[in-house]
């Protein structure tokens, strides 16, 4: 009976949780972790020194290199491929932070009594729907 119970352990079908995962959620997962801890790393002061020092490396090599345009063109590439690469992690941990103040935002709204429900998932209306939203609010605040 024993044997019985652990064979069909094994077999039997994985729960939709235990499914084996896309390769594309995968890969958004490792992206989140990474944008997360870069963003981490690089926002904090000592990667803003650790940017000052080649910085002032740079600029200590230039009469070495007699300020030539290869030399020139190793600090251009160099800051153009770093800020294109930045541009995506941290559109990534913006989207993360918006989306997560959103949804804490919501939960405040459902949990008031008397607060209107209308204003959950507020992101998702036209800019009509906004404007006409911020109208009204622009109406009570003068009724104050």
């Amino acid at each position: 009976m024993l044997g019985d119970m652990a064979n069909h352990a094994w077999t039997k079908e994985p729960t939709r949780n235990e499914q084996k995962r896309d390769f594309f959620c995968v890969a958004r997962d490792a992206f989140r972790c990474f944008a997360q801890r870069s963003s981490s790393v690089l926002g904090s002061a000592w990667a803003f020194c650790g940017a000052v020092l080649v910085i002032v490396v740079w600029l200590v090599t230039g009469p070495t290199f007699h300020f030539s345009d290869t030399w020139q063109l190793i600090i251009n590439t160099a800051t153009t491929v770093i800020t294109f690469l930045m541009v995506f992690l941290i559109q990534n941990t913006q989207n993360r932070d918006a989306k997560a103040i959103h949804l804490k935002l919501d939960e405040l709204i459902r949990c008031i009594k008397g607060a209107r429900n209308t204003l959950i998932d507020l992101e998702e209306m036209s800019e009509e729907e906004l404007d006409n939203l911020q109208r009204q609010f622009v109406k009570l605040r003068r009724l104050r």
